[in-house]
C-alpha cells in the first residue's frame, strides 16, 4: 500500500468505517437465512442470492477503499458528466431497459443488469454539491432554491416514469442539500407544497400507484395484500427476542422475495423487537457519524457531499420500514446494506468511500479529533 494512501487511511472516521462493515456483515448473513429457501426452490442452491451478494459486497468494499484514498474534490471535478450520464443511463432503461413486473428499471450488460437509477442518486450528490458550491448568488434567496430543483427535473421525470420511489428519494436529497446550504426556512413551506403537489401528479398519472393507495388502506380486500399481510405477521411473530436466526417461517413462500424489500419483516422475525432495534440503532450511529464529518468538513462542498449521502440513507431506510410495517403504501424501496440487490451495495458502499474521503481528505483535523 502507497505511504499516502495509508496515512489518508488512518485519518479516515474509524468509527464510521468500523459500521459500514458491521452493516455489511450482518446484511450477508441476514440474506442468506432470508433467501435460502428460494435459492433453493428457484435454482437449486441455498446460496445462490448470498453468493451474488457476496461478490457485490467484495466488488463495492474495493471501490469504497479506492474512493476513500482518492481526494473527494476529484470527483466533483466529473460531477457535471456524471449527471449527464445518469440521464443518458435514465434513458436507455425506457428505450433498450428489461422489463420486469411491469416496470423498466434493469440495463443487460451481457451476463450482468445494472440499475441506472442508483448511479442517479450518486451522480446528483455531487451535482447539487457542485452546483451548489459553484454559485455566485446568495444560498438563501427563493431563486436559487427554484434554480436548484430545476436542474433536478430531467432526471427525476425520467427515473420516476418507472421507479417513483427513487425519484422520491432524489426529490429528498435535493431538499436536504439545499436546507443545508440555506439558513432561512420559511421559504421550504413554498417547496414542500410544490414537492407534494409534483409527487400527486405521478401518483395520478398510473392507475397501479392509485391501486396501491387502496391496499395500503385495507390490504386483506386485495390480493396483491397478501405480502402485507403476510410481512406483518412475521413481524408479530417475532415477539421481542425472534424465532432465532433461520427459523423464520414466513420466509418459505409466504412472503414473497422475501430476500428483497420485505427483508426487515424477516429480522423482526428470526432476531425479534431486540434485533431490529440494534439494526436501526446501527444505522442512526452511521447517520451520525455522517453529520459529524459534515459538521467538521474543511469546505461547504464535503459538508454537502456527506449532507446528500446521509439524505439518501435515512430517507431510504426510514421509507423501507414505513413500507414493511404499513405505515405508508409500498414503494418498492430496499432496506441499505441488507436487502438483495448488487447494483444497490456496490453504489451504496462507493457512497461510503466518498464519505471517507470526506473525513480524510477535507476535515478540521484538531476540531474533529477532539469531538
Amino acid at each position: 500500500m502507497p505511504r499516502e494512501d495509508k496515512k489518508n487511511l488512518s485519518k479516515a472516521d474509524i468509527t464510521m468505517l468500523a459500521l459500514v462493515l458491521i452493516l455489511a456483515v450482518f446484511g450477508l448473513i441476514v440474506l442468506y437465512s432470508t433467501s435460502e429457501y428460494n435459492g433453493r426452490v428457484r435454482f437449486g442452491d441455498s446460496a445462490y442470492y448470498f453468493k451474488k451478494q457476496l461478490f457485490a459486497t467484495v466488488l463495492g468494499l474495493g471501490i469504497m477503499y479506492a474512493v476513500s484514498s482518492i481526494d473527494y474534490h476529484f470527483f466533483l471535478k466529473l460531477a457535471p458528466a456524471a449527471y449527464l450520464m445518469s440521464i443518458l443511463l435514465s434513458t436507455a432503461v425506457l428505450l433498450f431497459g428489461q422489463e420486469i413486473n411491469g416496470s423498466k428499471r434493469w440495463l443487460n450488460l451481457g451476463p450482468l443488469s445494472f440499475q441506472p437509477s442508483e448511479f442517479a442518486k450518486v451522480a446528483v450528490i455531487l451535482f447539487l454539491s457542485w452546483q451548489i458550491e459553484r454559485t455566485e448568488q446568495k444560498t438563501d434567496s427563493f431563486w436559487f432554491m427554484c434554480r436548484t430543483m430545476l436542474t433536478l427535473l430531467p432526471i427525476v421525470g425520467l427515473v420516476g416514469s418507472n421507479n417513483l420511489s427513487t425519484a422520491v428519494i432524489i426529490l429528498g436529497i435535493g431538499v436536504i442539500l439545499i436546507f443545508v446550504s440555506n439558513p432561512r426556512y420559511m421559504q421550504f413551506i413554498g417547496l414542500g407544497a410544490v414537492g407534494a403537489g409534483f409527487v400527486a401528479v405521478f401518483l395520478a398519472a398510473e392507475s397501479y400507484r392509485m391501486e396501491r393507495l387502496a391496499i395500503w388502506k385495507n390490504p386483506e380486500k386485495y390480493e396483491k395484500g397478501f405480502q402485507t399481510i403476510q410481512g406483518l405477521y412475521a413481524i408479530g411473530s417475532g415477539g421481542i427476542f425472534g424465532r432465532g436466526l433461520g427459523s423464520s417461517l414466513q420466509k418459505l413462500g409466504f412472503v414473497p422475495e422475501a430476500q428483497n424489500d420485505m427483508i426487515f419483516s424477516i429480522i423482526c422475525e428470526e432476531l425479534g423487537f431486540v434485533g431490529a432495534s440494534v439494526l436501526i440503532l446501527a444505522f442512526g450511529l452511521l447517520l451520525w457519524r455522517l453529520c459529524v464529518i459534515a459538521t467538521h468538513s474543511s469546505d461547504l462542498a464535503g459538508a454537502l457531499i456527506c449532507g446528500g449521502i446521509m439524505a439518501h440513507l435515512a430517507i431510504q431506510v426510514i421509507l423501507n420500514i414505513a413500507v414493511v410495517t404499513n405505515t405508508i403504501p409500498n414503494t418498492g424501496i430496499t432496506l441499505p446494506f441488507i436487502s438483495y440487490g448488487g447494483t444497490s451495495v456496490v453504489f451504496l458502499l462507493g457512497e461510503m468511500g466518498l464519505a471517507l474521503s470526506v473525513s480524510s481528505h477535507g476535515r478540521n483535523s484538531y476540531a474533529y479529533n477532539r469531538r
